[in-house]
């Protein structure tokens, strides 16, 4: 999970991602921020977000991300 917060932090710096629960909700996180997010953690993590997973439910938290990519890991 550390890996995430240091990519979230390169792409948008001075947020306390541990505690924050509206990154999309909140508009913490951009469009354009979120599509950076999304190659980033495909390339990282070697895994592969379908665009129906790209939903504010999934991306609002780390913790919320952390289980999509440990979910999409197990269903390869």
């Amino acid at each position: 999970m550390e890996k995430l917060i240091e990519i979230l932090e390169d792409l948008q710096p001075g947020v306390d991602y541990e505690n924050t629960e509206n990154l999309i909700d909140g508009r913490i996180l951009n469009s354009l921020t979120i599509l950076s997010l999304v190659a980033e953690i495909e390339d990282e993590f070697d895994v592969e977000i379908p665009t129906v997973e790209i939903v504010p439910a999934n991306f609002n938290s780390v913790k919320s991300m952390w289980a999509l990519i440990e979910r999409l890991k197990e269903e390869e």
